[in-house]
């Protein structure tokens, strides 16, 4: 089986493609750096050609207004080229409540991507997943300064990338699910609660205050973005950290 992984020298992508290599699979890695252009639409027939899967982990480059457009555009350039190279299985990764908080530009995209996978001609699965542990650090920092960390108290479900990137394979390599699997970390715990539990490992002695208005995360409202249904990851936040 070959497999395409768009945006596949990336945090997940190249997980992704070192676990499907390990495996047994022929995984070849594309993106920018090897001459694929998903917005101009360079390099993506040949990158899907021969291609019995296609996954898509490319991202918009900003996280606003203009993140529609970037996933509008570059899923109808990859649908159009894997559909044209026979491809039979189109993934990609989304996030758990993604269509739960139309407040957040970027949400509204990655939802937008989804609809437009669904429409189109290629069998399909999306794999939903939690926050992940690897970006926290940044989440902290948009509310920081030299004393004070400011979060609100949004309900999260950490997860490792090791274990995205390891049911993003996993998917890719199964029959199209023609719909969406949840995953998530295997403990729920707030956001403000994670600032703590993040600066105590790392010694700093700054305070987390919790602001119900701070930060991206203050928009969403209830619990949207956990789902203890969801296939649980084995990676606790804390031994994730150490």
């Amino acid at each position: 089986m070959k497999i395409a992984v768009i945006g596949g020298t990336g945090l997940i992508g190249s997980q992704v493609v070192r676990n499907l290599t390990a495996a047994g699979y022929e995984a070849v890695p594309h993106s920018k750096s090897t001459g694929v252009d998903v917005i101009s639409g360079q390099g993506l027939q040949e990158a899907t050609a021969g291609a019995d899967v296609v996954v898509n982990l490319t991202n918009s480059p900003t996280f606003d207004e203009a993140s529609p457009g970037f996933f509008q555009t570059s899923m109808d350039n990859l649908l159009a080229a894997a559909h044209k190279g026979g491809v039979g299985h189109f993934v990609i990764l989304s996030i758990v409540g993604v269509d739960q908080v139309p407040e957040l530009d970027y949400y509204r995209a990655k939802a937008l991507q989804e609809k437009i996978l669904a429409a189109g001609p290629i069998p399909y699965s999306i794999v939903r997943a939690t926050q992940f542990m690897d970006f926290m650090d940044a989440v902290l920092s948009w509310t920081a300064d030299a004393d004070t960390v400011r979060l609100p108290a949004t309900p999260i479900q950490p997860i490792a990338s090791g274990d995205v990137a390891a049911a993003v394979a996993e998917v890719a390599v199964g029959a199209p699910l023609n719909g969406i699997r949840n995953i998530a970390g295997p403990e729920v715990l707030t956001l403000d609660e994670v600032g703590r539990i993040t600066l105590a490992h790392k010694g700093d002695h700054r305070t987390v205050t919790t602001d119900p208005t701070a930060g991206m995360f203050a928009v969403v409202k209830g619990d949207v973005l956990t789902d203890t249904d969801a296939h649980l990851a084995p990676t606790r936040y804390t031994d994730w950290l150490s």
